[in-house]
């Protein structure tokens, strides 16, 4: 809340990466303010620091590194931040789009149809009781040569959980708005490889749904069929978690 707009940074003694990491990792969490559904949105006051280092030179592959991990975590903030109707699987997944942008980034999202196609049969079950069509998120960044396998990130997409049939409780449900965070994690990490560019191939995976209690939504007894061919018994439907991240982590397979 301070009203300082620009903030020098000095060391009593020449800064290792720890303490240069530390110092630029707290300055932009404790200047960070989430401004997308404000009416009168006011954003950083922050506009200026400078950082007194030993070593220019030598401090600024660790500084660029520093900047990328927070463009990914902002952007990870922003989207666990929105409220459920700012943030659809829809949303989402044109935030997974909007990333395809940046060199050696791709991004391919199906939507019911072609879920329906892989027998993702778990994760249509979650999404069954939305009128919000699921969107399964597929990002790519392509650092390596193809032969190389890539390190797979798979992100828990329900972009608001009510638990279903099996409800929870009133008090603090506001709070299920976060249940996407894994997803924006994913996003945020795919915007901090697009800055940082480096020598690897990564996939993301995001199963983006939600969780809701209409007159189709799956109910307590229910048996579903996942991807990988085996029956589920779900007992309580608020156990949606392992159900989107179970047909998700069949697709990984692939890679």
């Amino acid at each position: 809340s301070s009203p300082v707009k620009r903030l020098a940074i000095c060391f009593a003694q020449a800064p290792g990466d720890d303490a240069v990491r530390a110092a630029l990792l707290g300055v932009a969490e404790a200047s960070y303010v989430y401004t997308t559904t404000k009416s009168k949105p006011e954003g950083r006051t922050l506009q200026r620091v400078v950082l007194g280092v030993a070593n220019v030179a030598a401090s600024k592959p660790l500084f660029d590194r520093v900047v990328a991990t927070v463009k990914g975590i902002e952007l990870a903030k922003e989207w666990a931040n929105r409220p459920a109707n700012y943030a659809t699987p829809t949303l989402l997944a044109g935030a997974a789009k909007a990333l395809a942008k940046y060199p050696r980034v791709d991004c391919t999202v199906l939507g019911p149809k072609e879920v329906a196609k892989l027998k993702m049969g778990s994760f249509m079950a979650v999404a069954q009781g939305s009128d919000e069509p699921l969107r399964f998120i597929v990002l790519r960044y392509n650092g390596a040569a193809k032969t190389q396998a890539p390190s797979v990130l798979v992100g828990k997409g329900i972009t608001f959980d009510s638990g279903g049939i099996s409800l929870k409780p009133g008090p603090e449900m506001d709070e299920m708005k976060f249940d996407m965070s894994g997803a924006a994690s994913v996003l945020g990490v795919f915007r901090a490889l697009a800055e940082l560019q480096p020598a690897m191939n990564v996939v993301g995976l995001i199963p983006a749904c939600e969780n809701l209690p209409n007159g189709r939504a799956v109910k307590p007894s229910d048996v579903v069929t996942s991807m990988s061919g085996q029956t589920i018994e779900i007992l309580n439907t608020d156990a949606e978690g392992r159900l989107v991240l179970c047909d998700a982590l069949s697709y990984a397979e692939r890679f």
